[in-house]
C-alpha cells in the first residue's frame, strides 16, 4: 500500500479512537450495587421518571445522560437549637438514617436533584424536631416525656419524608443528646431527686401503716378468741375437768394420798406421792 495513502487512514483511526475514548465514559457505564439510575433523553422524552436503571452494565446514547443515585442507607448527624413551649432554648443532637425510595428516584431528581440531602432531608428533619419539641416543656423533653417526644419526632418526620412529594424512606431517628442551660438542668435534677425521695417516704409510710393494721387485726382476733374461751369455762366444766384429771392421776402407779372433797369447791385433793 502506498505510504501516502496509509497516513490519512492512521490519522482517521486515531481520531476515531480518541472520540471513542471520550465517549466511552458516557456511552458505556456500569451501575454498581447500592446504586440506581435515572435517564434524561435530551432529544426525546426528557426525564424518564418511571423507568429506573438497576445495577448492571448499560449502553447509553452519548446525547442522553444517566444520573446515578446511591440508594444505600445514609446517616446524617444534626445539632440544632430549639425552643420549648415556654421559649427556653435547648440544644439537641439528632442522628437520622434514610435512603431514597428506589422506584421514586426520578421524581426525587426532578424536584430536588442529587443534592436532595441538603435541600430536603436536613431542612425537614430540623423543622419536625423544632415543631414537636415546641409542644413540650424543657423538663418533659429532658426527663419525664423524653420517650414520647422521640416517638413523636420519629412518626412525624417519617411521614413527612415519605410523602409523595419527597420520596425518602426514613429508617431511624435518634436523639443523641439534649443540652440544657446548667441552672435549668440542675433545677430539674433537684426536683426529680426530691420527687424520688418523696415517693420512697410515701412507700415506707404505707408499709408501716399496713403493718400496724395487720397487728391490730391480729390483736383483735386474739382478744376475741380469749373471750370465747373464757366464756366457755364455766365452774361446772372446770369441776368436771378436775374430776377427770384426778381419776387419771389415781391410775398412776406412784404412791399418793387422795382426800375426797377437801380441795377448793369440793374437788379431790392429792397430797404428795413417791415412786
Amino acid at each position: 500500500m502506498n505510504q501516502k495513502k496509509l497516513v490519512p487512514l492512521v490519522v482517521v483511526g486515531v481520531i476515531i479512537l480518541v472520540i471513542f475514548m471520550i465517549l466511552s465514559n458516557t456511552v458505556f457505564l456500569t451501575i454498581q450495587p447500592g446504586e440506581r439510575g435515572v435517564i434524561f433523553r435530551q432529544f426525546g422524552t426528557g426525564l424518564d421518571k418511571d423507568n429506573i436503571f438497576s445495577p448492571g452494565f448499560e449502553v447509553v446514547a452519548p446525547w442522553n445522560t444517566i444520573h446515578i443515585y446511591e440508594v444505600k442507607e445514609t446517616t446524617e448527624d444534626e445539632t440544632m437549637s430549639v425552643l420549648d413551649k415556654n421559649g427556653l432554648s435547648i440544644d439537641v443532637d439528632i442522628t437520622v438514617r434514610f435512603h431514597p425510595i428506589y422506584s421514586r428516584i426520578g421524581y426525587l431528581h426532578e424536584t430536588f436533584g442529587q443534592d436532595y440531602i441538603t435541600r430536603l432531608v436536613k431542612p425537614e428533619v430540623r423543622s419536625s424536631v423544632r415543631k414537636v419539641m415546641g409542644r413540650y416543656s424543657a423538663e418533659e423533653i429532658y426527663s419525664t416525656k423524653r420517650k414520647e417526644v422521640e416517638e413523636s419526632i420519629i412518626l412525624e418526620t417519617g411521614e413527612l419524608l415519605r410523602a409523595e412529594t419527597n420520596n425518602i424512606e426514613m429508617k431511624a431517628l435518634l436523639i443523641r443528646a439534649i443540652k440544657l442551660p446548667d441552672n435549668i438542668k440542675n433545677a430539674i435534677e433537684n426536683k426529680l431527686t426530691q420527687e424520688q425521695e418523696s415517693l420512697a417516704y410515701k412507700f415506707r409510710l404505707e408499709k408501716e401503716t399496713s403493718e400496724a393494721e395487720r397487728k391490730r387485726i391480729a390483736a383483735e382476733g386474739e382478744s376475741t378468741a380469749n373471750k370465747i374461751i373464757n366464756n366457755s369455762l364455766t365452774p361446772s366444766l372446770l369441776k368436771m375437768r378436775g374430776i377427770e384429771a384426778t381419776l387419771e392421776l389415781s391410775k398412776s402407779p406412784n404412791s399418793k394420798t387422795i382426800i375426797i372433797g377437801s380441795g377448793k369447791d369440793g374437788m379431790p385433793l392429792i397430797l404428795g406421792g413417791s415412786n
